[in-house]
């Protein structure tokens, strides 16, 4: 039911994000893909996570992306998003030497920040940002004024996900828990957290 709203939703985007499939594809390679995370109840993925990690390992098996980056710190739960889906990725078969971790973003705007900054100093210059349609669509306007590497887009494509979706991967969390975990409600104040959201919080070092 949820793959059926983002697929109505979809054709709300512009531009469609088959239409920024075909262009990535014109141009791939990319040297590695961004994952912003996901909060993880501590039994299974959700739809979003879910679909982050299947569009991630489908990019990579099919040689459109080289790596992938997954993003996103213990923010609301004590699971390290980042690693949660790193997990999940490695167990449906995404080559651990191509998966990167960056465990310190609270929002989207520092998981794409963040992850950038960790492909430069990994040496990777050709980057895109693969995640969910709508989350894409919010950071377009980020990805285009703050970096001076161009950010591809690659939203996933529902009717892909339809055909790669039947799994159902059992990891171990154990290495992905925080002991004495803070949630962001707790160490954050309302305020903040919007600012957050927006990238105010991050403290830009110059290119």
């Amino acid at each position: 039911m949820m793959l059926s709203i983002l697929l109505t939703g979809c054709f709300l985007l512009r531009p469609l994000p088959g239409k920024l499939y075909k262009r990535a594809l014109a141009n791939k390679p990319y040297d590695v893909i961004i994952v912003p995370g996901v909060p993880f109840n501590g039994k299974k993925w959700d739809f979003k996570m879910k679909g982050r990690v299947l569009w991630a390992d489908y990019l990579i098996k099919n040689g459109i992306a080289n790596n992938v980056i997954f993003s996103g710190g213990a923010v609301y739960t004590p699971y390290v998003e980042a690693k949660v889906m790193a997990l999940y990725a490695q167990a449906l078969g995404t080559p651990q030497q191509h998966i990167f971790i960056e465990d310190t973003a609270q929002h989207s705007t520092e998981n794409v920040y963040y992850s950038y900054m960790l492909a430069k100093k990994l040496g990777f210059t050709k980057i895109a940002l693969a995640t969910d349609p709508f989350q894409s669509n919010l950071l377009r306007k980020f990805t285009k004024t703050r970096f001076k590497l161009h950010i591809t887009h690659i939203p996933f494509l529902i009717k892909i996900l339809k055909k790669i979706d039947n799994v159902y991967p059992v990891i171990n969390t154990d290495s992905a828990k925080v002991n004495n975990f803070r949630s962001i409600k707790e160490t954050q104040t309302k305020r903040y957290r919007r600012r957050g959201t927006s990238g105010k919080n991050i403290v830009f070092e110059p290119e």
